[in-house]
């Protein structure tokens, strides 16, 4: 494989659950050494629970189970495993050890769990005066709300983004947006702090503590609906697939069973092509229709127009056709049809892998494309204490009866 960018560079990863392992998996995407630390007393949330793929793997065995977590496979690829019990003495101390040989520490704890195990900012300069520590609390390490414990829902319900999304009718409740999607943002936000504050140091030679608030994060991502009610006092409310910037734009039905169709036109060029893929037809000339200010003033109607026209093709012959008149069209995908889509696949948006316990798994891809420094996945995910050994033994040279005796105190547990 070409050089990694990050090869350098070790990191030490305490995160759970998502926004925090995503942060560390990127940065072994890039070629970093992340050496992810849990235990059997405090596993990775994401290992918990019944496997979505199917007990049948685990022939019975529940033991089996924190191995075969789909989503805990893509969230940790290339990254080495270990287990110390961090609430002792001697995981503690050689916690320690490992971080006075790494370059980054990050982690998603609440405020304060790092001061109560001795490991804040001022405590790690002591063990490596330049470390950089990349932490990603819920809302933030100051505040009134610092201590508020919080997962993907509830950030995206005080960020606002709860508030912005769903239909336009008001009687038409979505709920909760399912999609753990403020993990991922804040993920995205902590590696690049990383890499924004490795590039400091390569500069200046000095480390750093950077704090990723996830609610921020996630805040940051709402700029045109902040804006619009700072300059117009119009509180933002959900607008279905409704953008004053195009008309029409939204999914509409195709043949077949649950298929769809994305289109969105933006220009006048763009209306007249829909119109003549459509055949010209009558309706589309009629005054509602005329101007772009009068698509947009008049969408429920276009929008049932051409929910009419596209309900008779199928999804991919339609955006073939839309396609060859210069509108901007897709079929709506699911997961099967990401997976078999040509482009998705020559592009390597999926990645598939061996894993010890589960077989061939599929992941999400490295998302980017580097010409020189690709990355890429690698390894699976690790199993729990996978490279005990490696880590604890090769890296910090601690001899073999005394990891014997560490396990059987369960300390490497």
């Amino acid at each position: 494989m070409s050089f990694l960018p990050l090869s350098p560079f070790r990191v030490v990863d305490f995160g759970t659950a998502w926004a925090g392992p995503m942060a560390a998996s990127l940065l072994a995407d890039l070629g970093a050494q992340v050496i992810k630390v849990e235990s059997r007393v405090r596993m990775d949330g994401l290992r918990l629970g019944r496997p979505l793929v199917g007990e049948d793997i685990a022939g019975g065995d529940r033991g089996l189970w924190p191995e075969l977590q789909p989503a805990f496979h893509s969230l940790n690829r290339n990254k080495l495993g270990i287990t110390l019990d961090m609430k002792t003495a001697d995981g503690l101390r050689l916690v320690r050890e490992l971080i006075a040989c790494s370059d980054v520490v990050t982690n998603n704890f609440s405020p304060g769990v790092l001061e109560r195990l001795g490991l804040d900012y001022p405590q790690l300069r002591k063990l490596r005066p330049d470390i950089i520590l990349v932490s990603m609390p819920a809302v933030g390490e100051t505040g009134p709300l610092r201590d508020t414990l919080a997962y993907a829902p509830i950030i995206q319900a005080l960020s606002g983004l709860m508030g912005v999304v769903g239909y336009q009718d008001e009687d038409r409740l979505v709920g909760e947006l399912q999609a753990p999607w403020s993990d991922a943002v804040a993920g995205v936000h902590g590696a690049l702090a990383a890499v924004a504050a490795l590039w400091r140091r390569q500069r200046t030679g000095q480390g750093q503590f950077v704090e990723v608030s996830q609610l921020e994060a996630t805040a940051a991502s709402l700029g045109q609906a902040m804006l619009g009610f700072q300059m117009t006092g119009v509180v933002p409310r959900p607008q279905g697939n409704f953008d004053p910037a195009f008309a029409p734009h939204g999914n509409y039905p195709c043949a077949g069973d649950d298929k769809w169709v994305a289109i969105a036109v933006a220009t006048e060029n763009e209306w007249r092509g829909l119109c003549r893929a459509m055949g010209n037809p009558g309706w589309a000339a009629s005054p509602e229709f005329r101007s772009h200010a009068d698509r947009v003033q008049n969408h429920a109607e276009l929008d049932n127009y051409l929910a009419s026209w596209t309900s008779q093709m199928e999804a991919g012959e339609l955006t073939q056709l839309l396609q060859r008149h210069g509108v901007a069209a897709m079929p709506v995908m699911n997961i099967e049809d990401q997976f078999l889509d040509p482009h998705w696949q020559q592009r390597q948006a999926f990645a598939d892998v061996e894993h010890p316990r589960a077989g061939a798994v599929w992941l999400y891809g490295t998302p980017w494309l580097f010409s020189n420094t690709p990355g890429g996945v690698r390894t699976p995910a690790p199993l729990l204490g996978q490279h005990n050994a490696l880590v604890l033994g090769e890296l910090l040279g601690v001899p073999e009866d005394e990891l014997a005796r560490l396990a059987a105190e369960q300390v490497i547990y």
